[in-house]
C-alpha cells in the first residue's frame, strides 16, 4: 500500500517505485483527502486553490483530479484508492502560509483519517508514506497517523516532491527512522513522467509548466541517486532493516509482461 496524502504526491515522489513494485506485487495507491465540496460553501482560499489554475468557481475540482489520478496509476499499472475525506483548505487552513505553519490544534482529521485507514492497512505487507518533507500539513497528517498504525518493520517513508527538489536539505518528521534505500528507476523513468503528466490542473502549477516537470524529474531523479551514491535515476526511501529487506525483495522479483 502507498498512502497519498493529495491526488498527485505518491506518483510525484515514488511513481517510478510504484511502476517496479507493481510488476512484482499487488500494489495499491490509498489517496486520503480526495474529496468534493460545493463550491457554493467553499470558503474564499478553497475556492482559490482551482480559480488560480484556471478552472471556473463551479467545476467539480476533486472530480477533476481523482479523474487525473486514474489516468495517472493506468500509465503505472497500479489500482487507485480514493478515501474521500477533505483536503487542509476546507478544514480551516486559510491561506498558503497557513498550510505549511503546522498542524492546527482544532484539526480533528486525525481521527476519521486513523478510523479510514485501518481496515485498508490491515495486512498490508509494506506500508509507503511521505517523510512530509515540506511541512504541508496534509503530509504531516499521512506520515503522522501511518507512523501510528503501521510497525516500523511493515513501513517505508519516500522524499515529497517536488518539495524536496526545493529545499534539498528538509528534514523528515521524527518519527521517520531507518536507512536510506535508492531504487533504481532508470527504466521507469519515462512511465512516470507520463503518469505525471496526466496531472494537467497540478503539474503546471508544481513545475513551472507542462514541459518542464519531465526535465525537472529527470534531473532530480539522477540528483538523488547521485546522493545515494547509487548512480542513474533513483527514488529514495527510508525503512529500517526488515522494511528494506521486504521492499527489496519485492523490487528483485522476476517482473511479469506487464508495463
Amino acid at each position: 500500500m502507498a498512502v497519498s496524502p493529495h491526488l498527485d504526491d505518491a506518483v510525484f515522489s515514488v511513481g517510478g517505485t510504484l511502476a517496479r513494485l507493481g510488476e512484482a506485487a499487488t500494489v495499491t495507491v490509498v489517496t486520503c483527502f480526495t474529496g468534493s465540496v460545493d463550491p457554493a460553501v467553499a470558503t474564499p482560499f478553497a475556492l482559490s486553490t482551482q480559480l488560480d489554475k484556471g478552472l471556473a468557481a463551479d467545476v467539480d475540482y476533486m472530480a477533476l483530479r481523482r479523474a487525473e489520478d486514474r489516468g495517472a496509476l493506468g500509465v503505472l499499472g497500479v489500482p487507485p484508492r480514493h478515501l474521500g475525506l477533505l483536503e487542509a483548505p476546507h478544514r480551516g487552513y486559510d491561506s498558503a502560509p497557513a498550510l505549511f505553519a503546522g498542524r492546527r490544534g482544532d484539526d480533528v482529521v486525525a481521527r476519521p483519517l486513523t478510523e479510514a485507514l485501518v481496515p485498508v492497512l490491515a495486512g498490508a505487507d509494506l506500508v509507503l508514506a511521505p517523510q512530509a518533507l515540506g511541512d504541508h500539513v496534509d503530509h504531516q497528517w499521512v506520515s503522522a497517523v501511518v507512523a501510528d498504525l503501521v510497525d516500523p518493520d511493515r513501513r517505508a517513508w519516500w522524499r515529497d516532491t517536488p518539495y524536496v527538489a526545493r529545499r534539498p536539505d528538509a528534514l523528515p518528521m521524527a518519527h521517520v527512522s531507518g536507512d536510506e534505500l535508492a531504487v533504481d528507476v532508470t527504466a521507469e523513468l519515462e512511465r512516470k513522467i507520463a503518469a505525471v503528466a496526466c496531472y494537467l490542473t497540478q503539474v503546471p502549477f508544481q513545475f513551472g509548466s507542462a514541459d518542464a516537470a519531465g526535465p525537472a524529474l529527470a534531473g532530480l531523479a539522477h540528483d538523488e541517486g547521485a546522493r545515494a551514491g547509487a548512480g542513474g535515476a533513483a527514488e529514495v526511501l527510508r525503512a529500517g532493516p526488515r522494511a528494506a529487506a521486504v521492499l527489496a525483495a519485492l523490487l528483485d522479483a522476476p517482473r511479469t509482461t506487464g508495463g
